[in-house]
């Protein structure tokens, strides 16, 4: 994330200053006002402000944007009962320090959790720039094993139980996304045979679910902070995060992980279009050991979260072109062709499964 500077008068977009100071104060014990807050950008339209009190310590608040949301979106609540529950487990993500379920003291519930010191990876500038090549395998080593360590986690044993539903989890996911391409094909005006074939396959093909494990939903190198020396610091942003097939969130961070030395189709901007970096197979090797599940039909996984891919993806465009979001700046032929590549994924992953 990047910092913003707020004006001297400390207004912050969603947030009465007094009025949440004055709660931190009542609730946190080791983290006193006043603060300074400075803007972060990123963090999923989520309100996120650094804090740092007179002693120099820092913390992060976070709530919902402004305005009406939809059903189950920015959910706080959701959040922080996935950092409390991992934080005592060992499991790297930023220390809870507060959560607010009264939503008069700033218009929306709200949390407070520490700081953590790193930087997320969005491009490989910024991989070239925070990781030298020799510690890169360390970083890819560090990032899949703390995926193993999330996935072989007992969700009933700590708390999370009630996160989603525990049972066919790939199955609910295809149907659902099915369903959101159909209804964008007209608004889109793009319908593509492989979609529906696809869907078939998948369905028709999919593998038992192994065990139902917390799975972040979105766990790559844009959410994650790293040391300069590759080491995963703390995993951010849980908004997607459930229960389901720890092989499907395997799939989703490893399908843009280079399959080969000068991988073809891995985009020329990704965070692991570097050197340096273990192949696709050796990563997924390394989570086979650590968690004992079976990465045989690991194109499976891949693939259908390209298929997937395509489908949220045909759903934005659907909808910038129907006007219900505004597309000035956004490049709508690159969605376009992001598309049509994610169906190239998945045809590419069944392909090796025949």
């Amino acid at each position: 994330m990047n910092l913003i500077n707020i004006d001297q008068k400390q207004s912050a977009e969603g947030y009465d200053i007094p009025a949440v100071e004055a709660w931190i104060a009542a609730h946190a014990e080791h983290f006193k006002p006043p603060f300074t807050w400075l803007r972060l950008e990123g963090g999923h339209s989520n309100l996120t402000y650094l804090l740092e009190d007179e002693a120099g310590k820092k913390a992060v608040i976070r709530r919902p944007p402004m305005g009406e949301l939809l059903p189950k979106a920015h959910d706080m609540n959701r959040e922080w009962s996935l950092i409390a529950a991992l934080a005592p487990q060992g499991f790297p993500v930023p220390e809870p320090i507060g959560f607010c379920d009264d939503p008069s003291v700033t218009g929306a519930l709200f949390y407070v959790m520490g700081f953590a010191k790193g930087r997320p990876l969005f491009s490989n500038e910024d991989t070239h720039e925070w990781v030298c090549e020799e510690h890169r395998a360390e970083l890819a080593y560090s990032f899949i094993d703390t995926l193993a360590d999330l996935h072989v986690l007992d969700p009933d044993a700590i708390g999370l139980s009630s996160l989603g539903k525990k049972e066919d989890y790939i199955g609910r996911q295809i149907k659902a996304w099915y369903r959101s391409w159909e209804s964008s094909i007209a608004y889109a005006e793009l319908d593509d045979p492989r979609a529906h074939e696809f869907k078939d396959y998948f369905l028709a093909s999919q593998p038992q679910q192994v065990t139902a494990s917390v799975v972040h939903g979105d766990y790559y190198l844009h959410n994650c902070l790293f040391s300069k020396e590759g080491a995963v610091v703390a995993v951010l942003d849980w908004e997607l995060a459930t229960l389901g097939d720890p092989l499907a969130d395997l799939g989703y961070t490893l399908r843009a992980w280079p399959e080969s030395e000068n991988d073809p189709y891995l985009e020329p901007t990704a965070p692991t279009a570097v050197p340096g970096l273990p192949l696709r197979h050796e990563l997924a090797e390394r989570y086979a050991e650590r968690t004992g599940f079976s990465v045989e039909l690991l194109d499976y996984y891949v693939g259908f979260n390209n298929w997937k891919t395509a489908a949220i993806l045909h759903g934005v465009y659907a909808r910038y072109r129907a006007g219900q979001k505004s597309s000035d700046g956004v490049d709508l032929e690159g969605l376009r062709e992001g598309i049509l590549k994610a169906l190239a994924g998945a045809e590419r992953a069944i392909a090796r499964l025949k």
